[in-house]
């Protein structure tokens, strides 16, 4: 047994020199450390030491997809009743990014299945399943075969993924995240892609952000993360195509929990914000082109349009929610409004939207740690865009908060959030490119 252990040891070290001399891991080195983490017979250190490596020399797309396919074969693989193509969508993340929640929806109204595994807030910006827990009652925390049921019933659900998806990817986010080797692209590939894989879909289109409120601070980085996203994710057997959209300023208007639900029940009234309303038609436009629904993006996207004008899609999300045990009708708490004017006059040039997510947190609808309770009620009401004049003393934001201390603080980053210029400038292309 000692001998058995010892040489098992000595294979993960013959790997992670070999990854740190910059050679390529074969595929069965690769499934041999994954397999061994999934099963805690490879110690924290030793895979401490491989995200290190990988971090420092990176992966090819190759090996990326080895240990994508590695991390899900650690877990099981949801299969779903192949009468309706199951799809699915993912965001990298971004300050007000909502389109998961009236997308999902109005998708499931579409002639396809929509099984969506969430997360929640990364750092600056928030998480899915954080705002839908702004609704009561809604359970994110839902069995297999419950999500399977809803799925079946109602053609989409949102939750957070269970233990027995992708669990080795579980083990080794958490272990990214404290060993500051989270921004390294194959890492992050295999981490999306390995829960999303492992619900069982035929197509996934992704929303890969850039931008000060975004994961990606650059334009490069986005292009490079979207390419292998969906290199893998064809190799893996799944349609998949991305775009790349940008995140300088908060997508909508509305940042928060409970505040970013209302703003997503609008977009499936007609009469949300036009970024919003946007994005999310061209989302599902593109995803229904790859799960072979429609064959043109107008036809799909005058699809949609006619979901949403029916009140099919609100409808539909009405239903999801409570099949989670949750009441969209019930009015949710929205803290009290403080008005943010602005303390100088011109045309915005920038807004640093990280600032605007780290004000969320700082008013308690964020974690600064693991554990942390939320505030739904607090938010944000961002009422300029880039490009835009804005005189002295006009208002720039509205901040809901019940704390009057919290509520100043923020209100000083909303103000430190944007930066002005004397010249007109063109207002920033929301979805960059297309891969």
């Amino acid at each position: 047994m000692v001998e058995k252990l010892d040489r098992k040891i000595m294979n993960v070290a013959q790997i992670l020199a070999d990854k740190r001399d910059g050679k390529r891991l074969s595929d069965e080195q690769i499934r041999f450390l994954v397999s061994g983490y999934a099963d805690q017979s490879v110690p924290d250190y030793q895979m401490s030491a491989f995200a290190m490596a990988v971090f420092f020399q990176g992966m090819t797309l190759d090996e990326t997809t080895t240990l994508t396919q590695s991390m899900i074969d650690s877990g099981k693989r949801m299969k779903w009743s192949g009468k309706k193509p199951s799809v699915d969508k993912h965001s990298t993340g971004g300050i007000g990014d909502k389109v998961s929640i009236p997308l999902a929806p109005l998708l499931a109204c579409c002639g396809v299945e929509v099984p969506m595994i969430s997360g929640r807030g990364l750092g600056a910006t928030g998480g899915t399943l954080d705002k839908l827990e702004s609704i009561k009652g809604y359970r994110c925390e839902i069995s297999d075969d419950e999500f399977r049921s809803i799925v079946n019933w109602n053609g989409c659900s949102i939750a957070s993924a269970s233990s027995s998806l992708a669990p080795a990817d579980k083990r080794f986010y958490a272990l990214r995240d404290v060993t500051a080797t989270v921004p390294s692209v194959p890492l992050i590939t295999g981490s999306i892609l390995s829960k999303k894989i492992a619900e069982g879909i035929d197509a996934l289109i992704l929303d890969v952000k850039w931008g000060s409120g975004a994961f990606m601070k650059t334009l490069d980085d986005a292009r490079e993360l979207a390419k292998s996203l969906v290199f893998v994710g064809n190799a893996l057997g799944v349609k998949t195509a991305a775009v790349i959209t940008d995140k300088n300023q908060p997508l909508g208007r509305m940042i928060g929990n409970a505040v970013e639900i209302d703003e997503s029940i609008d977009v499936l009234r007609g009469i949300g914000p036009q970024d919003v309303f946007d994005l999310t038609i061209d989302l599902g436009s593109r995803l229904l082109v790859l799960a072979g629904v429609e064959n043109e993006h107008a036809d799909a996207a005058k699809q949609l349009k006619h979901r949403i004008n029916s009140g099919e899609a609100l409808k539909r999300l009405e239903e999801m929610v409570k099949s989670h045990c949750g009441d969209l009708h019930r009015k949710r708490e929205i803290g009290t409004e403080h008005i943010v004017e602005s303390t100088e006059s011109g045309f915005v040039h920038r807004v640093n939207a990280e600032r605007l997510g780290f004000a969320i947190i700082e008013m308690g609808g964020g974690r600064k740690q693991l554990g942390d309770q939320l505030d739904h009620s607090c938010g944000i009401e961002f009422l300029v865009r880039i490009g835009e004049k804005i005189e002295k003393g006009q208002p720039i934001a509205k901040v809901f908060c019940n704390s009057s201390t919290k509520a100043k603080y923020a209100c000083e980053l909303v103000l430190a959030s944007l930066g002005f210029g004397t010249t007109e400038i063109e207002p920033p292309k929301l979805i960059v490119e297309s891969l």
